[in-house]
């Protein structure tokens, strides 16, 4: 008889745990004691966290530092990415994929434009925009009407039209003084790149981890963070601290939702789709990394996941694989991201 999903998954996750536990075990063996039963509760919990370019600062630096330090946080490396990689190695765009894929990474040609909704939109079919090139994502469209990022974003406020095709995914028509109009894709973007890319632009890189039973990565993200309103962050949050004393610490403007100070990975699946991304570390030298390899995903199927793909989910129907595992500790994180391979593996 088969076995259950229920069965499959536990001996997949206990598996994967043992990673963790191979030292302990290890020195059980050699006393000729039995080892006891993996607790995967002990995975650790790790993510990545920069201070973003217009926040960089040594004070910001330290503030972060030290508010991860007393809560009770390891910080296991530190390094700094200047504006220049950034831009050259396409990392912000990486990192903001599901929007950046339609402005910077995929030609106009290559995005998954619903032809039927386009034409009952715009009024023309999205074929014959494509055959005459008056498509192009935002990227191109600097190129095309010989403009910057904030001249490309000035004409999308003015468009004559914008229409959402889905989740950071919109199309409008667009021109810059007398050039176009062009159907141009998330030309919001361009603008929150900038804020990124440049010879004076840098961001400051820390990679955490700590026992989930100190703190929970709800309160990682919610309480020692803060939301991404700086404003409504809690008294002694990072975010509200760098609101509060941002004079202090030496930033030029006051912070925001956008410029809010400080980026910190939302689960720890996305911690190493970070680190993957900005680090380039491999998906094996990762402590959670080679738990979900020894839990049964492939590496193709990690990857393929790191850019937030849309999945079939336990309670039907497809959803973000982000949104399915935020605020996750390490250990239900895996064994979420196992119960999601087995259901997008039956789906094949």
């Amino acid at each position: 008889m088969a076995a259950s999903f229920a069965d499959t998954a536990l001996f997949a996750l206990t598996a994967a745990c043992t990673v963790f536990f191979k030292r302990s075990t290890d020195a059980a063996a050699t006393e000729d004691v039995a080892p006891a039963e993996a607790d995967c509760s002990a995975v650790l919990n790790s993510a990545f966290v920069f201070v973003k370019p217009h926040a960089n600062t040594k004070a910001t630096q330290d503030m972060v530092r030290q508010k991860l330090v007393d809560a009770g946080i390891t910080i296991t490396s530190e390094s700094d990415i200047s504006g220049t990689t950034i831009d050259e190695k396409k990392l912000i765009d990486q990192h903001y994929y599901a929007i950046a894929s339609k402005a910077t990474i995929l030609s106009a040609k290559d995005i998954p434009v619903p032809a039927d909704k386009f034409e009952s939109e715009f009024g023309e079919k999205w074929e014959t925009v494509l055959a005459e090139g008056r498509a192009c994502n935002a990227m191109e469209a600097c190129a095309k009407f010989e403009t910057d990022s904030d001249g490309l974003n000035a004409a999308w406020k003015k468009a004559k039209k914008v229409v959402k095709f889905g989740g950071g995914f919109y199309c409008g028509l667009v021109s810059v003084g007398e050039k176009g109009p062009l159907y141009v894709f998330n030309a919001f973007f361009m603008s929150m790149r900038s804020a990124f890319v440049g010879e004076d632009k840098s961001i400051h890189c820390f990679v955490v981890e700590w026992d989930p039973k100190v703190l929970a990565w709800e309160d990682f993200r919610g309480k020692l963070l803060g939301p991404t309103d700086p404003a409504e962050a809690p008294e002694g949050s990072i975010r509200k601290t760098i609101l509060d004393t941002y004079k202090e610490l030496g930033l030029t403007s006051v912070p925001n939702k956008g410029d809010n100070g400080v980026h910190a990975s939302a689960s720890p699946f996305e911690g190493l789709a970070e680190k993957t991304n900005w680090l380039s570390s491999t998906i094996a030298e990762d402590a959670f990394g080679k738990a979900l390899l020894d839990a049964g995903l492939s590496e193709e199927t990690i990857e393929e996941w790191s850019v937030d793909p849309r999945v079939e989910q336990p309670e039907g129907g497809k959803g973000s694989v982000f949104d399915a595992l935020e605020d996750m500790d390490a250990a239900d994180c895996l064994a979420k991201l196992v119960e999601l391979n087995k259901i997008n593996a039956d789906q094949i």
